[in-house]
């Protein structure tokens, strides 16, 4: 599962980024434009709303679990998924809880 998760973690950076930096390239951070682009149509603001949502609901199990888990550096994640998003976030911390458990039972 390690490598599966840190598969899909390098995914969840590269993917998303890959699309993303051409945008801002072109556009530099324009914050306005961007919101603007995202919620020019219904579906794009189903879209950014539910990743929204996603979001939240992964920060919060992120702390929750880890913490219960005793997973350290919980702001690794945390940050990935703020910076990237749920695509990066979750596998990240997937990664992260399986090396700790693993570490644990050895």
């Amino acid at each position: 599962m390690k490598m599966l998760y840190g598969v899909l973690a390098v995914l969840g950076l590269v993917l998303p980024y890959g699309a993303f930096l051409p945008w801002l390239l072109d556009n530099s951070l324009d914050i306005p434009r961007l919101l603007t682009e995202a919620f020019s149509s219904r579906i794009g603001a189903f879209a950014w709303l539910d990743v929204l949502i996603a979001a939240i609901v992964l920060l919060v199990f992120i702390w929750t679990d880890g913490r219960r888990q005793g997973v350290r550096n919980l702001w690794l994640p945390t940050l990935g998924t703020c910076t990237v998003g749920v695509s990066f976030g979750l596998p990240l911390f997937l990664l992260m809880r399986t090396v700790h458990r693993d570490n644990q039972n050895a």
